[in-house]
């Protein structure tokens, strides 16, 4: 998954980046989610709110 930002004219030009068979900006948008529930995991999340 591209983690973004693009680096348009060194990593990928323009135009593959604005494709419309490009999925980068899904890629983007998803490896976010991923990357919060992975951290939500390995720091010991249960899913149960604290009461304070």
């Amino acid at each position: 998954m591209h983690p973004g930002p693009i680096n348009r004219g060194v990593e990928l030009s323009s135009d593959a980046a604005d494709s419309g068979q490009s999925i980068i900006l899904q890629q983007v948008e998803n490896g976010v989610a991923i990357r919060m529930a992975a951290l939500y995991l390995l720091s010991g999340g249960t899913g149960k709110k604290l009461e304070a």
